[in-house]
Parts: C-alpha cells; structure tokens; sequence
C-alpha cells in the first residue's frame, strides 16, 4: 500500500465509530482551546509589556540617581532631616519625595566610569499652564524625552531635536478641551506656555504642536507634553533667570548610555562601578522585568492546565484506538495475510491517531481565535479602556502552529500502544478472531 493510500484509509477509519470519535475530538478541542487561549493572553500582554519597554526608554540606557545617605527605613509620619543637596525627585511616590542633587561635577564623575559611553541629565521644568489663543488655562506639566525613546502618537510626529523651531508634542486628553478639534486638527497649532523665573516674573512662550499623544500606561506624555530641544532649552533658561549658576544645574536624575551588546554581567558590574562611586542605576529591564516574570509565571500555570487537559483527552484517543484494533481484528489479520507488514500497519493506526489530535487542535484553536477576538474587542471598549494600545489575547501564527504540532504529537504517542498492539497481531489468529 502507498504512503498516499495509506493517510486516505487512516483518514476515511477514523470516523467508522462517529460518537466515539466525536467524543475524543472534543476532549482535545478542550485541551487545544485552553492551551491556545493562555498562549495569546502571554502573547497579547507581553507585546504590551514590550511598546511599554519602548516607549519607556532604551534597553542601552540605565538611570541613575545619587545613592541617599544617611538611615533608611524612615517610617512616612516620622520627620525626614533637611539636606540641602536635596530635590524634588519627579518621580511617582509620596508627596515631596526627594532625591540627592547630580551636580555638573557628578555628571563628569558619571562620564569617566568605565562602560559608560555617554551621559545626559533629566532636567526638571515646571510650568504655570498652556492655553490655545484666548481659550481657557489648563494646568500640564513637562515631560523629558531620552533618546531611544517613543511617543505613542494618536497623530503628528515627534518633535524634531535638530530644529530652532519651539515644538512640542501634546497629549490627547488635552485637545478637545483646549478647543483645538481632534488630534489631527491640532497638529501646526500655536499653543501659549506660561512659566514663572526665580524673580517671580511670568514669561509666555509660543510653539508649535507637531503631535498628539495617545493615552498610554507607561507614555512619556501622560498629562505632560514633551517638548523639542529647543523648546526644553527655552523654558529650562526662562525658568532659571535670576537662580545661580551652580543652583540651576542640579538634577534629580540622569540617563547613562552603554554598550547595545553589553551582556547581563557587563551590566551588573557597571552598576557596581556607579555604586562605588556613590550612584544608584537601573535599567528598564529592572523596573518591568519582575512584572513579565510575574505574566509568565501566571501564564505557564494556565498552560499547564490545558496541558493537563490534552493528557486525559490522549486517554480517549487510547481507549478510542484500542477499540478500533479489537473492532477491525479480522480486517488486520486479512490485510497482514494480503502482505502488509507491521511497519505499515503501526503506521495506519498512528496516523489515525494523528488526525484525530489535528481535528481536536484545529477546531480548538479555530474556536479560540474567535473567542479570544471578541473578548478582546470587547474588553478593550470597556474594562481595559484605559490601557489603549492593549490587545489582551493576541495570536502569533507560529504560536498557533506550534500548539496544533504538539496536540498531534501528543495524539502520535497516545496512539502508539493500540498501533504496536495492532502491528503485533498473528495474522492466522486475527482472521479466527470471531
């Protein structure tokens, strides 16, 4: 018998017992469903997780801030002690939180450490408000954009580095209210900034919006606009006139640039280098990388479920197998009398088998794609609104075809006892079989 004849009669006895069948069908259509769902709630979060990466900074990028001296573990009702080098941190935390001051000095420090390629402070601006033509003030703060860097735009483009031009980029929640239109409508308008100097005289600078924002969880932007170098470098001296030089040049933080290549132990020790000079670092990989384990923890535990649920359907393939052989005993004794050997006949049960897990996989997975579609649709309008940009079950092609291989292994090695069974059968006896 030819290898084509032999899928074709495999395929045409796999449904002589049709309930049977149907029944192991759908206990793998279980097991290929679950495993299918968990795999693109991974799929969906962690791409997620991955624009979020982006849009938080470079992975050659790690902040740094002054190591805090002194006691910690100081409880938040217990009085904190002055220190002059102290500035507001412009990080989230609780109100007035602090960090030591990088002054020019330190900056320099930062540049010799060996592994470090470059070195630019975040500098800290804040604004009165931002105002469209006559229309109303609305409070915003400043964003600081560092290069690898992305905005999630619901239009425009970034603001260019390279330009004289004042530009910035606003966020989305900003536009209608400004009565500034829609996001696309935005884009080339002239917006006010108002921002106070150290003598407590308010200057009104003008720029230009080239972007709009989307809402994001981890976006620049947020309830900030981002300027352009120019523009930054405007308000930074404006807000400055009238502070000393060596007061208007401390930072809460600065972004240190290293090696693309640099290996997880480059890493550490550069961190330990900036540690024995008195600075703390962290990477983007430090401040999301536990919150992706935890992703991928809880979905290796679904996983495992569906897994579990393909095992026992692989039982039904068992028992649905040795039932056939038992069924078909006469028909194997004739076909091993007529000259089929038992590499052949192994082969016929096996690919049964098969197909019976590539039935089960495909139409599990055909039906998940579907529902996880719809769950995602509708989550994204209501629960997860406020997370644009999140597909929570997304499918990758090659996920999808490696569940539907590894349901049909499963299906092969379940098969494979009732096969040999059938393979080992004494053709005189299995014709006397009554």
């Amino acid at each position: 018998m030819r290898t084509i004849d032999l899928i074709g009669s495999a395929v045409s006895n796999t449904f002589r017992s049709k309930t049977r069948t149907i029944l192991t069908i759908l206990a793998i259509f279980v097991g290929a469903f679950t495993l299918t769902l968990t795999s693109g709630l991974g799929t969906g979060i962690n791409a997620y997780i991955d624009d979020t990466v982006t849009s938080i900074g470079a992975s050659d990028v790690m902040t740094v801030t002054k190591t805090q001296d002194g006691p910690t573990g100081v409880a938040a009702d217990e009085p904190v002690e002055y220190n002059p080098d102290a500035i507001a941190s412009g990080q989230p935390g609780p109100p007035g939180s602090t960090v030591v001051a990088l002054s020019p000095t330190d900056l320099e420090t930062l540049a010799g450490i060996e592994g470090v390629l470059d070195v630019e402070p975040t500098r800290s601006i804040s604004v009165d408000y931002i105002q469209a033509g006559e229309g109303t003030k609305y409070v915003i703060g400043v964003g600081n954009l560092i290069a690898g860097q992305t905005i999630p735009l619901d239009a425009g483009a970034e603001p260019d580095d390279g330009t004289a031009d004042l530009q910035l980029v606003l966020p989305v929640s900003f536009v209608e209210p400004m009565g500034l239109g829609d996001a696309d409508s935005a884009i080339g308008q002239t917006v006010t900034i108002a921002i106070t100097d150290a003598e407590r005289t308010q200057h009104l600078i003008d720029a230009t919006v080239v972007g709009v924002a989307e809402e994001g969880l981890a976006s620049p932007a947020g309830a900030s606009l981002v300027p352009n170098t120019a523009l930054s470098d405007e308000l930074f001296d404006t807000q400055n006139i009238g502070v000393p030089v060596d007061q208007a040049e401390r930072y809460a933080q600065a972004s240190v640039f290293f090696d693309p290549a640099a290996t997880d132990a480059d890493i550490s020790a550069l961190k330990d280098r900036l540690a024995d000079e008195g600075f703390t670092g962290a990477t983007v990989a430090d401040q999301l990388g536990m919150f992706k384990t935890v992703i991928d923890g809880i979905v290796l535990v679904l996983n495992a479920f569906a897994i579990i649920a393909l095992l026992a359907a692989s039982f039904g393939i068992v028992n649905t197998l040795f039932m056939s052989v038992q069924e078909r005993t006469r028909e194997i004794g004739l076909m091993k009398a007529m000259g089929m050997g038992n590499g052949r006949v192994f082969s016929l049960f096996s690919i049964e088998a098969a197909f019976i897990g590539l039935l089960g996989s495909a139409i599990g997975v055909v039906v998940a794609i579907l529902a996880g579609t719809a769950i995602s649709s509708s989550l994204s309008g209501t629960l997860l609104a406020n997370l644009p940009g999140l597909t929570l079950i997304a499918f990758d092609p090659l996920s999808i075809l490696v569940i539907i291989l590894v349901v049909m292994a499963i299906a092969f090695l379940a098969g494979t006892l009732p096969a040999a069974r059938a393979a080992r059968a004494n053709p005189v006896e299995s014709l006397r079989y009554e």
